[in-house]
């Protein structure tokens, strides 16, 4: 990929969320989030009884829209203090488990997942190519991977960068479609504002 539709890794070289701010980092995360859980829900086709990895699940609030929709859910997140807030917020349930990971180096067998979505997350991974192999490591053949971008401006900066452009978005696309993944597709699309997302299939 060239330099300026490489996908976006603003945090790759950043601490994970850690003490105060961590935890004023997760409150954040909390409210809000409704839209980006629907929408990815509905990307992925997701369906009662299927396991949803989600990659980056902060504290919580897409694992516990999946588990209410019947789904049995597998939060991975970097930060502890993350990890922390979202089992406070989420009820006890057998539906639900968190674990402590990254996108490249995920923390769970081969082929056991139907769904794995990201949301508002690739943006921190450090290794695209690493974390797509990954991904379609864990997932069953034929399995969903669903990733959701905010839609940002060529030439944005700060906060406003974080996200995806077209050109980024594709860019990620044609990196899923050498990773193994297959009727690989961007969209435009809406959770909490506009945004951008690339689902594929991992193939059977």
């Amino acid at each position: 990929m060239s330099e300026t539709t490489s996908v976006p890794n603003h945090h790759a070289h950043y601490p994970a969320f850690s003490g105060a701010m961590g935890v004023v980092g997760a409150l954040s995360m909390i409210a809000g989030r409704q839209g980006d859980a629907r929408l990815a829900a509905r990307l992925s086709g997701l369906e009662p009884g299927e396991t949803v990895i989600d990659i980056g699940c902060g504290p919580g609030a897409a694992v516990r829209y999946a588990a209410k929709l019947g789904a049995n859910v597998i939060g991975v997140d970097p930060a502890a203090v993350m990890l922390r807030t979202a089992r406070l917020l989420t009820r006890h349930s057998a539906r639900v488990r968190y674990v402590e990971g990254a996108a490249e180096r995920l923390p769970l067998p081969d082929a056991s997942a139907d769904v794995v979505w990201s949301i508002a997350t690739v943006h921190h991974w450090s290794d695209v190519d690493a974390a797509l192999a990954e991904v379609h490591r864990v997932l069953k053949p034929r399995g969903r991977l669903v990733v959701i971008e905010k839609q940002t401006q060529p030439g944005a900066h700060g906060h406003a960068s974080h996200g995806w452009t077209d050109a980024q978005a594709q860019a990620f696309a044609e990196a899923c479609a050498a990773c193994g993944f297959q009727d690989v597709r961007v969209e435009n699309a809406s959770g909490r504002g506009p945004a951008l997302s690339v689902v594929g299939l991992r193939r059977g």
